[in-house]
Order: C-alpha cells, then sequence, then structure tokens
C-alpha cells in the first residue's frame, strides 16, 4: 500500500511538474513571440516617423529665411535647455540665460546682419565674465566658466552658419531647374501682388543657400544610414582600435572601421548627386571629396555628444522627440559641418570657377 500510493504520489508530482513546465515554456514561447513582433513592429514605426521627420525637415528648409531662422532659434533654446540641465546634473551651475540669449542673438545677427555675426560670441562671453564678476557671491569655478562658454559656442556660434548659407542667392540655374520652373513661376505671380513691405523670403523661399543645405543635409543623414547598415553587416574592426591609448574606444565602443567607411560613401554618393544638380565645377571631385568631410564631420559631432552623455551618465539628452531622444541626440551631427559648408559654398567653390556664392 505504501509502494502504491509513493507511486502514485510520484505520478501525481511528476504529471503536475510535466504539465507546469509544459505551460511555462508555452507561456514563454508565447512571450517571447510577442516579443519577436513587437521588434518586428518597432522598425516600421522608426521607418515611418524618420521618413515623417525628412519631409518635415526639407519644408523647413525651404520655407524662407525667416521662418528657418525662427525655427533654428527655437531648437537652440531646446537645445541649451538639455544641455544646460545635464550640466547642473554634474553639480556645474553656468550663466545658462546669458548663453542662451547669446546663442539666439546668433541667429538673429547671422539673418539681418551678417556682417555683425562673428562679434557675439566675444560680446556674451564679455557679457559672461562681468555676470560671474559682479553677480555671484562666491568665486566661479573653471568649470561654470567653460560650460558657458561651450553652450554658447557648440550650439549657438557653429549652428548658426547655417543660417548663413540659407541667405547665399542664386548663382546658377540647377539641373533641376526646368522641373520646378512652374511651381517657382506661380508663386512668384503670386507674390507680386503682396504689399512691398513683406520681405521677398517669404513668398520666394527657394535660394541657393536652401538648395546647398538640403543636399549637405541629405548626405549627412544618409551617412548616419550607410554606417549603421555597414557596420551592422560587416563592422568587424573596432573604430577605438585605431587610437588604443586614446579615449575614442570608450566614448562609442559600438562603432566600427567599416561602419565610418560606409558612411562616408553613402554621403560621398548624395554630395556628388547634389554637386551635378547644382553644376558645381569639377563635380565629380568637389561633390565625393564634399561629402566626406561632411561625414567626418558628423562623426565628430556624434562622438562629442556621447562624450558628454558619458560624462554624465545619461543615455540621451531627453525624451522630446519619440524613438530618437532629445534635440542634441538628433542635431549632434549637423554642428561641426556648419562652419565648413558656408566656408566651402562662399570661397571653396568660387576659387574653383564656380562663380561668387
Amino acid at each position: 500500500t505504501s509502494s502504491t500510493s509513493s507511486t502514485s504520489s510520484t505520478s501525481s508530482t511528476s504529471s503536475t511538474s510535466s504539465t507546469s513546465s509544459t505551460s511555462s515554456t508555452s507561456s514563454t514561447s508565447e512571450s517571447d513571440g510577442s516579443l519577436l513582433r513587437k521588434a518586428k513592429a518597432k522598425p516600421k514605426r522608426s521607418v515611418l516617423r524618420g521618413a515623417i521627420m525628412g519631409a518635415v525637415v526639407a519644408l523647413w528648409v525651404f520655407s524662407g529665411n525667416y521662418l528657418y531662422t525662427g525655427l533654428f532659434t527655437l531648437l537652440t533654446v531646446l537645445g541649451q535647455l538639455e544641455y544646460y540641465r545635464m550640466v547642473m546634473q554634474t553639480g556645474v551651475f553656468p550663466a545658462r540665460k546669458i548663453s542662451v540669449v547669446g546663442a539666439c542673438s546668433m541667429f538673429v545677427t547671422a539673418l539681418a546682419a551678417p556682417n555683425l555675426h562673428q562679434i557675439c560670441l566675444p560680446l556674451f562671453g564679455l557679457f559672461s565674465m562681468a555676470w560671474f564678476l559682479l553677480a555671484r557671491r562666491n568665486v566661479s569655478t573653471i568649470p561654470e566658466i567653460a560650460t558657458t562658454f561651450t553652450g554658447m559656442f557648440y550650439l549657438g556660434y557653429m549652428p548658426s552658419f547655417w543660417v548663413r548659407v540659407r541667405q547665399l542667392g542664386v548663382r546658377e540655374p540647377t539641373r533641376m531647374a526646368p522641373l520646378v520652373a512652374p511651381l517657382l513661376e506661380r508663386i512668384g505671380t503670386k507674390a507680386a501682388s503682396l504689399p512691398p513691405w513683406i520681405p521677398a523670403s517669404f513668398p520666394l523661399p527657394v535660394t541657393q543657400g536652401a538648395i546647398f543645405i538640403f543636399w549637405a543635409w541629405i548626405s549627412i543623414a544618409f551617412s548616419d544610414v550607410g554606417a549603421y547598415f555597414a557596420g551592422r553587416n560587416f563592422g568587424n574592426t573596432k573604430l577605438g582600435s585605431l587610437s588604443p591609448d586614446s579615449a575614442l574606444g570608450e566614448t562609442s565602443p559600438n562603432k566600427t572601421v567599416e561602419g565610418v567607411v560606409g558612411g562616408c560613401l553613402t554621403s560621398a554618393l548624395f554630395s556628388t548627386a547634389g554637386a551635378w544638380v547644382m553644376r558645381w565645377p569639377r563635380w565629380w571631385a568637389t561633390g565625393p571629396v564634399y561629402g566626406v568631410v561632411l561625414a567626418l564631420l558628423g562623426l565628430v559631432g556624434d562622438l562629442t555628444a556621447s562624450m558628454l552623455k558619458r560624462d554624465a551618465g545619461l543615455k540621451d539628452f531627453g525624451d522630446l522627440i519619440p524613438e530618437h531622444g532629445g534635440i542634441m541626440d538628433r542635431v549632434d551631427s549637423y554642428i561641426f559641418s556648419a562652419p565648413f559648408c558656408w566656408f566651402f559654398v562662399s570661397y571653396v567653390l568660387p576659387a574653383l570657377g564656380g562663380g561668387a556664392a
């Protein structure tokens, strides 16, 4: 009887355990399946959202100097708030209000008085030091002073060159001009009936500078895409291995040399197409070189942002843009390229015989 009871009990326990295991396995399988479905669905949402963002940015570029500059200034304010929030989390308290006003002034002067654009950084740097000396009871620290100047330079002075690029006039019609001529003529006809006090940049938003920006930004954007796919499929050599004794590998341990090469090639491809459309002199050479430099400057901007976030212990600067993080997470690749783009189209191309920008 004892043996029969023990056997029955063992059988029951085994059956219960088996059922429980089967149920657990089934539940785990369903959970895994659900996670897989979510993982598959997420890229679709991301691609769609990215496409919508790209379309919105394209409309923004061709929206006219005033609207373009106004929205850029708003983005600068939001980006600076993210930056200084990150800085203050580390126990450093800069002159953030003066820095934000100074950064905004750089965009406004780049639009309204380009000849005074360069004076804004030293002028507001002077205001910041006067505030540190006169408005604070305690002696300010080196980090407080340094982060104040960094905010104005990194998020104000350098990106404000995109406004100067936007104002460049028409040098000669692009190869796409015949396709958009009917639309521009229609806009021009309507603009002729508007009051004379309305700036021409409102009804006639297409400038040579806007076209430059469009091709530059699309090259930088797709350099990120090319770097991602090249690194994911062919990446074997860590970027940090190029300089083992530096902070390069620790700043962004997932980046690979193959990814960088893929990003440079993709950017060069789009920039070459843009150079051909815009009739650049020696477009078959100037386009690829321009694209590679844009990709490398975008990489420097990306690594700079990663270094700042790593030091502050953050994954993203913010959560304003779903699936993309904060403003600075989206614009980091476009910051260092702005002065280069302005210099290239203002001086390099004319020197090569492309005419005055």
